[in-house]
């Protein structure tokens, strides 16, 4: 085992940080022990194995795992639990859970790893459903446990309705108390777009600190209530609490949702005041100065960063040509090609292509789309193949949007249908406009938007039958009012 330990281990984790390097202390302990033929503890063990959880150190994690098999620690309990952690930390969540299976015994512990361990393998039903087991036996759940599957149970790999049920064991349990417990109810119902019920549960905390504070403004920006995270933002400060770096990025996206420049500008004092220097903090400063038209300021926060990866300088191209800047974008985008080295990847050309529609640039934007596959080997995704037909759609150039609709190994989504309609209803062409119409019906029978365009399509055209028939169409499968001319 030492010299696997020494082969594996020693050059990585010496070069990292201090915590790392207690980490490797740890390990190398454990290598020397062995090496002089002493059988290590349980507890050396255990700390062993947490340290290659840390360390991400699978090699040597499952060294010791067959040692402690070798040397008859198989059946007991805090060893499998370390080893169920371990496992499920290193995204091996089938050895983690055919450990727990066999462990003979079971305690809170155990049970909340492998529930932690479904979380960090985004297996938010796993977890559910294991939550639930775990409730028919005799040991309970503590707030660890409980807080832990609320998190699996966010995000599209989980259970939406089951909040309220989990909110329920939380009172049952009595940890309605904790805030801990209560930020990530306030997380779940607002990922599941409940913001009322998080609004209820946050006001109804008897003492709000820093966490469920920064959950609250992320669920009502993640629900588009910019004002009020806006207001919940200035409400904080006003106690004197800190935001996260995470916390920040939300409000300067509130800030670009609402293009107010000036409270986006003082977000930007407070992290520079704060340190907040990283990659999503500075994206969505540029991001938030180029929505409020002010491009030459985003320029320099880019500028001034002390690192510029592909997120920050596809920030900065999609910055160009929001603000119709798309000369600036395509010779930003060169010069990072040629000068930078640049290795552009799909959101990349997502922007770029973005600015040729914005700028009208066809050439342009068939020559990058075909560069995607000859210089790049990237295959074409529906986020390039949407902004190249919108760029011919919006350059009337209708009929190679509708061949390459049919060209592409993807069925056109609704956002690639409400572009040709658009443009259907610009350039009048009756045929393509009641397709794409139809399409979007199809897809989405209460949205007036498409039975109105057709209407106007056919109106332009004097097809009065038909934009009778369009409107008796939309009166019967839409529900509420609409404005109506009177002329």
């Amino acid at each position: 085992m030492q010299k696997l330990f020494c082969r594996i281990c020693k050059h990585d984790y010496m070069r990292k940080s201090s915590k790392s390097a207690s980490t490797y202390q740890t390990l190398e302990s454990l290598s020397r022990k062995n090496g002089l033929m002493e059988k290590p503890t349980e507890y050396v063990l255990c700390n062993s194995l947490s340290s290659c959880a840390k360390t991400m150190n699978w090699h040597f994690g499952v060294q010791i795992h067959a040692y402690t098999i070798r040397s008859g620690y198989e059946d007991n309990l805090f060893l499998s639990t370390a080893l169920v952690d371990f496992y499920a930390k290193c995204f091996c969540i089938v050895d983690a859970r055919k450990i727990f299976r066999a462990m003979k015994v079971h305690d809170q512990v155990s049970w909340t790893s492998l529930i932690v361990g479904f979380s960090a393998n985004k297996l938010g039903k796993e977890a559910f459903f294991l939550f639930k087991e775990m409730l028919g036996t005799r040991i309970m759940p503590n707030c660890f446990t409980l807080t832990s599957v609320v998190n699996a149970c966010v995000g599209e790999n989980g259970i939406v309705d089951c909040c309220p049920s989990l909110h329920v064991h939380v009172v049952k349990r009595g940890f309605d108390t904790s805030n801990f417990v209560i930020s990530s109810l306030v997380d779940c119902y607002a990922s599941c777009g409940r913001i009322d019920d998080a609004v209820l549960l946050f006001n109804e905390s008897s003492e709000k600190d820093t966490v469920i504070y920064n959950t609250m403004i992320s669920g009502y920006c993640r629900n588009l209530y910019s004002e009020d995270a806006l207001k919940l933002f200035v409400e904080m400060r006003g106690k004197n609490m800190s935001p996260t770096d995470h916390t920040v990025s939300s409000i300067l996206s509130a800030c670009s949702r609402l293009a107010v420049l000036v409270e986006g500008k003082q977000v930007h004092s407070l992290v520079i005041k704060m340190g907040f220097e990283n990659v999503f903090v500075d994206s969505t400063l540029i991001d938030m100065y180029s929505k409020g038209g002010d491009i030459d300021e985003a320029r320099r926060v880019l500028d001034q960063t002390s690192w510029k990866n592909t997120v920050l300088l596809t920030s900065m191209i999609m910055g160009y040509a929001q603000c119709g800047r798309g000369l600036e974008a395509l010779g930003f985008f060169d010069y990072l090609l040629t000068e930078q080295k640049l290795i552009p990847d799909h959101v990349c050309f997502s922007a770029v292509l973005s600015a040729c529609s914005h700028a009208g640039f066809i050439d342009k934007g068939e020559e990058y789309f075909n560069k995607m596959r000859t210089d790049y080997g990237l295959s074409p995704d529906i986020d390039q193949y949407t902004c190249l037909i919108d760029l011919y759609a919006r350059n009337g150039d209708l009929r190679k949007a509708r061949d390459l609709m049919e060209e592409m190994p993807y069925d056109p989504s609704c956002i690639i249908w409400s572009s040709i309609l658009s443009a259907c209803k610009i350039y009048g062409d009756v045929e393509l406009g009641r397709e794409a119409a139809n399409q979007l019906i199809k897809m989405e029978p209460c949205n007036a938007a498409p039975y109105l365009t057709l209407a106007h399509i056919y109106a332009r055209k004097g097809l009065w039958n038909e934009v009778s028939e369009v409107r008796s169409l939309m009166q019967q499968r839409v529900k509420g009012k609409y404005a109506w001319s009177w002329v």
